[in-house]
């Protein structure tokens, strides 16, 4: 069964993720979304659960994009953090970018 996290968490978790990481999310939404040759001009992460991560993405239209967490099902907030970074990098794997080192 996936696991919810709680409301104050997912809140937590979007605002900096929205806030702080609007270009991760579009990097993450340029690697994941097919067709990969789609330009996509915006992305917002809008939830996640145990079993991985949404983004609302646009390239015209406007779609929403499931990634699943790279280390499989997570149940606890520090996974979060941990599941999220490794979305990142294998995005930037996926396009050949250099990620930055993480704090």
């Amino acid at each position: 069964m996936t696991h919810t996290f709680d409301a104050d968490v997912i809140a937590a978790v979007l605002r900096h993720m929205n806030s702080d990481h609007h270009d991760d999310n579009l990097l993450i939404a340029r690697a994941f979304a097919a067709p990969s040759g789609t330009e996509i001009t915006d992305a917002v992460m809008t939830g996640f659960d145990g079993d991985g991560g949404v983004w609302q993405i646009s390239r015209g239209a406007v779609s929403e994009l499931r990634v699943p967490w790279p280390g499989g099902p997570i149940s606890d907030r520090p996974a979060v953090r941990r599941e999220v970074v490794a979305v990142y990098d294998a995005a930037c794997a996926r396009l050949g970018i250099e990620p930055r080192p993480h704090a």
